[in-house]
Protein backbone atom coordinates (compact mmCIF):
# COMPACT_ATOMS: atom_id res chain seq x y z
CA UNK A 1 0.00 0.00 0.00
CA UNK A 2 1.28 3.45 -0.90
CA UNK A 3 1.41 5.44 2.32
CA UNK A 4 0.14 8.96 1.61
CA UNK A 5 -0.82 9.65 5.20
CA UNK A 6 -1.09 13.26 6.31
CA UNK A 7 2.04 14.14 8.29
CA UNK A 8 1.26 17.64 9.58
CA UNK A 9 -1.64 19.20 11.44
CA UNK A 10 -2.26 22.93 11.71
CA UNK A 11 -2.57 24.00 15.34
CA UNK A 12 -3.65 27.64 15.13
CA UNK A 13 -1.04 28.44 12.51
CA UNK A 14 1.65 26.21 13.97
CA UNK A 15 2.37 23.04 12.02
CA UNK A 16 2.78 19.96 14.19
CA UNK A 17 5.03 17.47 12.40
CA UNK A 18 3.81 13.87 12.56
CA UNK A 19 6.45 12.39 10.27
CA UNK A 20 7.78 10.81 13.48
CA UNK A 21 5.57 9.59 16.35
CA UNK A 22 4.71 12.13 19.02
CA UNK A 23 3.74 11.80 22.65
CA UNK A 24 0.66 13.43 24.16
CA UNK A 25 0.86 13.90 27.92
CA UNK A 26 -2.30 13.68 30.02
CA UNK A 27 -3.20 16.38 32.54
CA UNK A 28 -6.35 15.46 34.44
CA UNK A 29 -7.54 18.40 36.52
CA UNK A 30 -10.09 16.11 38.15
CA UNK A 31 -9.93 14.12 41.37
CA UNK A 32 -11.66 10.98 40.08
CA UNK A 33 -9.69 9.69 37.07
CA UNK A 34 -9.18 5.92 37.00
CA UNK A 35 -5.43 6.27 37.63
CA UNK A 36 -4.77 8.21 40.81
CA UNK A 37 -1.29 9.21 39.65
CA UNK A 38 -2.86 11.32 36.89
CA UNK A 39 -5.08 13.37 39.21
CA UNK A 40 -4.00 17.00 39.49
CA UNK A 41 -7.10 18.85 40.70
CA UNK A 42 -5.21 21.68 42.46
CA UNK A 43 -4.01 24.77 40.63
CA UNK A 44 -0.64 24.62 42.38
CA UNK A 45 0.02 21.26 40.69
CA UNK A 46 -0.63 22.23 37.08
CA UNK A 47 2.47 24.24 36.21
CA UNK A 48 4.85 21.71 37.77
CA UNK A 49 3.23 18.76 36.05
CA UNK A 50 3.08 20.39 32.62
CA UNK A 51 6.67 21.63 32.94
CA UNK A 52 7.75 18.08 33.72
CA UNK A 53 5.90 16.57 30.76
CA UNK A 54 7.22 19.17 28.33
CA UNK A 55 10.79 18.69 29.57
CA UNK A 56 10.40 14.95 29.09
CA UNK A 57 9.40 15.43 25.46
CA UNK A 58 5.61 15.76 25.29
CA UNK A 59 4.55 17.45 22.04
CA UNK A 60 0.93 17.94 23.14
CA UNK A 61 -0.66 18.34 26.56
CA UNK A 62 -4.22 16.98 26.76
CA UNK A 63 -6.27 18.64 29.49
CA UNK A 64 -9.27 16.81 30.90
CA UNK A 65 -11.72 18.46 33.28
CA UNK A 66 -14.11 15.50 33.39
CA UNK A 67 -13.37 11.87 34.14
CA UNK A 68 -14.40 9.49 31.36
CA UNK A 69 -13.60 6.30 33.27
CA UNK A 70 -16.21 3.53 33.02
CA UNK A 71 -19.30 4.44 35.03
CA UNK A 72 -18.53 8.15 35.26
CA UNK A 73 -21.48 10.54 34.94
CA UNK A 74 -19.80 13.66 33.58
CA UNK A 75 -20.40 17.36 34.18
CA UNK A 76 -22.61 20.00 32.66
CA UNK A 77 -20.90 22.11 29.98
CA UNK A 78 -21.09 25.11 32.31
CA UNK A 79 -19.29 23.30 35.12
CA UNK A 80 -16.73 21.87 32.70
CA UNK A 81 -15.92 25.35 31.39
CA UNK A 82 -15.68 26.66 34.94
CA UNK A 83 -13.05 24.03 35.74
CA UNK A 84 -11.13 24.56 32.50
CA UNK A 85 -10.93 28.36 32.60
CA UNK A 86 -8.23 28.80 35.27
CA UNK A 87 -6.19 25.87 33.91
CA UNK A 88 -6.16 27.19 30.35
CA UNK A 89 -5.40 30.71 31.52
CA UNK A 90 -2.50 29.70 33.73
CA UNK A 91 -0.99 27.14 31.38
CA UNK A 92 -1.22 29.08 28.12
CA UNK A 93 0.27 32.13 29.86
CA UNK A 94 3.08 30.10 31.41
CA UNK A 95 3.81 27.94 28.37
CA UNK A 96 2.90 30.10 25.34
CA UNK A 97 4.70 27.81 22.87
CA UNK A 98 3.10 24.59 24.09
CA UNK A 99 0.31 22.85 22.20
CA UNK A 100 -2.72 22.15 24.39
CA UNK A 101 -5.67 19.97 23.54
CA UNK A 102 -8.86 19.65 25.56
CA UNK A 103 -10.63 16.36 26.14
CA UNK A 104 -14.36 17.10 25.83
CA UNK A 105 -17.48 15.85 24.09
CA UNK A 106 -19.46 19.10 24.46
CA UNK A 107 -19.41 21.56 21.54
CA UNK A 108 -19.87 24.53 23.87
CA UNK A 109 -16.85 23.43 25.88
CA UNK A 110 -14.82 22.89 22.70
CA UNK A 111 -15.52 26.46 21.59
CA UNK A 112 -14.72 27.81 25.06
CA UNK A 113 -11.46 25.86 25.15
CA UNK A 114 -10.29 27.11 21.76
CA UNK A 115 -11.24 30.68 22.66
CA UNK A 116 -9.07 30.29 25.77
CA UNK A 117 -5.98 28.89 24.08
CA UNK A 118 -6.53 25.24 23.22
CA UNK A 119 -5.29 24.21 19.77
CA UNK A 120 -6.94 20.78 19.41
CA UNK A 121 -10.14 19.08 20.53
CA UNK A 122 -10.09 15.45 21.67
CA UNK A 123 -13.64 14.05 21.52
CA UNK A 124 -14.10 10.56 22.97
CA UNK A 125 -17.61 10.35 21.50
CA UNK A 126 -16.80 11.04 17.85
CA UNK A 127 -19.54 13.65 17.77
CA UNK A 128 -22.21 11.26 19.04
CA UNK A 129 -22.80 12.99 22.38
CA UNK A 130 -23.31 16.46 20.91
CA UNK A 131 -24.85 16.93 17.49
CA UNK A 132 -23.27 20.39 17.24
CA UNK A 133 -19.69 19.19 17.66
CA UNK A 134 -18.79 18.71 13.99
CA UNK A 135 -20.18 22.08 12.92
CA UNK A 136 -18.36 23.74 15.82
CA UNK A 137 -15.04 22.13 14.87
CA UNK A 138 -15.52 23.22 11.26
CA UNK A 139 -16.19 26.80 12.34
CA UNK A 140 -13.27 26.88 14.77
CA UNK A 141 -10.93 25.37 12.15
CA UNK A 142 -8.90 23.35 14.67
CA UNK A 143 -7.62 19.76 14.55
CA UNK A 144 -10.10 17.17 15.80
CA UNK A 145 -9.37 13.81 17.38
CA UNK A 146 -12.18 11.50 16.29
CA UNK A 147 -12.45 8.59 18.71
CA UNK A 148 -14.71 5.56 18.68
CA UNK A 149 -16.80 4.71 21.71
CA UNK A 150 -19.72 2.32 22.04
CA UNK A 151 -22.26 3.84 24.43
CA UNK A 152 -21.37 6.57 26.92
CA UNK A 153 -18.80 6.61 29.74
CA UNK A 154 -21.62 5.69 32.12
CA UNK A 155 -22.78 2.68 30.06
CA UNK A 156 -19.90 1.71 27.76
CA UNK A 157 -18.64 -1.28 29.72
CA UNK A 158 -22.06 -2.90 30.17
CA UNK A 159 -21.78 -5.92 27.87
CA UNK A 160 -20.15 -4.29 24.81
CA UNK A 161 -20.78 -6.36 21.68
CA UNK A 162 -19.50 -6.41 18.09
CA UNK A 163 -19.90 -8.87 15.24
CA UNK A 164 -16.62 -7.68 13.72
CA UNK A 165 -15.02 -4.90 15.72
CA UNK A 166 -12.46 -3.83 13.11
CA UNK A 167 -15.00 -3.56 10.31
CA UNK A 168 -17.56 -1.84 12.52
CA UNK A 169 -15.12 0.80 13.73
CA UNK A 170 -13.90 1.31 10.17
CA UNK A 171 -17.48 1.97 9.08
CA UNK A 172 -17.93 4.30 12.05
CA UNK A 173 -14.89 6.30 10.94
CA UNK A 174 -15.95 6.31 7.29
CA UNK A 175 -19.38 7.79 8.00
CA UNK A 176 -18.05 10.51 10.30
CA UNK A 177 -15.11 11.38 8.09
CA UNK A 178 -17.42 11.92 5.16
CA UNK A 179 -19.50 14.31 7.24
CA UNK A 180 -16.50 16.17 8.66
CA UNK A 181 -14.89 16.58 5.26
CA UNK A 182 -18.13 17.82 3.74
CA UNK A 183 -17.99 20.59 6.36
CA UNK A 184 -14.40 21.46 5.45
CA UNK A 185 -12.60 19.86 8.40
CA UNK A 186 -9.13 18.84 7.19
CA UNK A 187 -6.99 18.08 10.25
CA UNK A 188 -8.38 14.87 11.72
CA UNK A 189 -6.69 12.28 13.94
CA UNK A 190 -8.27 8.86 14.41
CA UNK A 191 -8.38 6.97 17.71
CA UNK A 192 -10.05 3.51 17.88
CA UNK A 193 -10.82 4.08 21.55
CA UNK A 194 -9.11 1.35 23.52
CA UNK A 195 -11.17 0.64 26.64
CA UNK A 196 -14.21 2.64 25.56
CA UNK A 197 -17.03 0.15 25.09
CA UNK A 198 -14.73 -2.83 24.53
CA UNK A 199 -13.89 -6.02 26.38
CA UNK A 200 -10.28 -7.01 26.98
CA UNK A 201 -10.53 -9.34 23.98
CA UNK A 202 -11.95 -6.53 21.80
CA UNK A 203 -9.04 -4.29 22.77
CA UNK A 204 -6.40 -6.84 21.81
CA UNK A 205 -8.15 -7.55 18.54
CA UNK A 206 -8.05 -3.83 17.80
CA UNK A 207 -4.37 -3.58 18.69
CA UNK A 208 -3.54 -6.61 16.58
CA UNK A 209 -5.29 -4.96 13.62
CA UNK A 210 -4.24 -1.38 14.34
CA UNK A 211 -2.41 -1.01 11.04
CA UNK A 212 -5.68 -1.71 9.19
CA UNK A 213 -6.83 1.83 9.94
CA UNK A 214 -3.93 3.25 7.91
CA UNK A 215 -6.36 2.77 5.04
CA UNK A 216 -7.74 6.22 5.90
CA UNK A 217 -4.35 7.91 5.37
CA UNK A 218 -4.80 9.91 8.56
CA UNK A 219 -2.71 10.18 11.71
CA UNK A 220 -3.57 7.51 14.29
CA UNK A 221 -3.55 7.92 18.06
CA UNK A 222 -3.27 5.09 20.59
CA UNK A 223 -4.48 5.60 24.14
CA UNK A 224 -3.32 2.50 25.99
CA UNK A 225 -1.81 4.01 29.10
CA UNK A 226 -2.42 1.94 32.25
CA UNK A 227 -5.79 0.69 30.97
CA UNK A 228 -7.80 -2.32 32.02
CA UNK A 229 -6.63 -4.41 29.06
CA UNK A 230 -3.27 -4.44 30.85
CA UNK A 231 -4.52 -4.63 34.42
CA UNK A 232 -7.04 -7.40 33.93
CA UNK A 233 -4.66 -9.49 31.85
CA UNK A 234 -1.86 -9.25 34.41
CA UNK A 235 -3.98 -9.13 37.55
CA UNK A 236 -2.60 -5.76 38.64
CA UNK A 237 -3.77 -2.22 39.41
CA UNK A 238 -3.19 0.87 37.24
CA UNK A 239 -0.39 1.96 39.60
CA UNK A 240 1.61 -1.11 38.52
CA UNK A 241 0.86 -0.95 34.79
CA UNK A 242 3.76 1.15 33.46
CA UNK A 243 5.70 -1.81 32.12
CA UNK A 244 2.62 -3.20 30.39
CA UNK A 245 1.90 0.22 28.95
CA UNK A 246 5.37 0.40 27.40
CA UNK A 247 4.94 -3.04 25.86
CA UNK A 248 1.59 -2.16 24.27
CA UNK A 249 2.85 1.25 23.15
CA UNK A 250 5.71 -0.54 21.39
CA UNK A 251 3.26 -2.77 19.55
CA UNK A 252 1.12 0.23 18.60
CA UNK A 253 4.16 2.06 17.20
CA UNK A 254 5.20 -0.95 15.18
CA UNK A 255 1.69 -1.05 13.74
CA UNK A 256 1.69 2.61 12.73
CA UNK A 257 0.66 4.77 15.69
CA UNK A 258 1.55 8.44 15.21
CA UNK A 259 0.61 9.70 18.67
CA UNK A 260 0.83 7.94 22.02
CA UNK A 261 -1.51 9.40 24.64
CA UNK A 262 0.08 8.63 27.99
CA UNK A 263 0.35 9.37 31.69
CA UNK A 264 4.12 8.68 31.67
CA UNK A 265 5.82 10.87 29.09
CA UNK A 266 9.47 9.99 29.73
CA UNK A 267 8.92 6.27 29.22
CA UNK A 268 6.78 6.82 26.13
CA UNK A 269 9.40 9.09 24.54
CA UNK A 270 12.03 6.44 25.22
CA UNK A 271 9.78 3.82 23.62
CA UNK A 272 9.44 5.98 20.51
CA UNK A 273 13.21 6.46 20.27
CA UNK A 274 13.94 2.74 20.58
CA UNK A 275 11.36 1.77 17.98
CA UNK A 276 12.71 4.48 15.67
CA UNK A 277 16.23 3.16 16.08
CA UNK A 278 15.13 -0.34 15.19
CA UNK A 279 13.48 1.01 12.05
CA UNK A 280 16.61 2.88 11.02
CA UNK A 281 18.74 -0.22 11.54
CA UNK A 282 16.42 -2.53 9.61
CA UNK A 283 16.19 -0.08 6.70
CA UNK A 284 19.93 0.42 6.26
Amino acid sequence: MQDSKKTTINCKGRLLNLSKPLVMGILNITNDSFYKGSRHPLEVQWETRVSQMLSEGAAIIDIGAVSTRPGSEGLSPKDECRKLKPALKKLTDTFPDAVFSVDTYHAVVAEFAVDHGAALINDISGGDMDENMFATIARLNVPYILMHMQGTPETMQINPHYNNIVKEISMYFSVRLEKLRSMGVCDIILDPGFGFGKTVEHNYTLLDNFEYFRFFDLPMMAGLSRKSMINRTLGIQPDDALNGTSVLNTIALLKGADILRVHDVKEAVETVKLVEMMGKTVNR
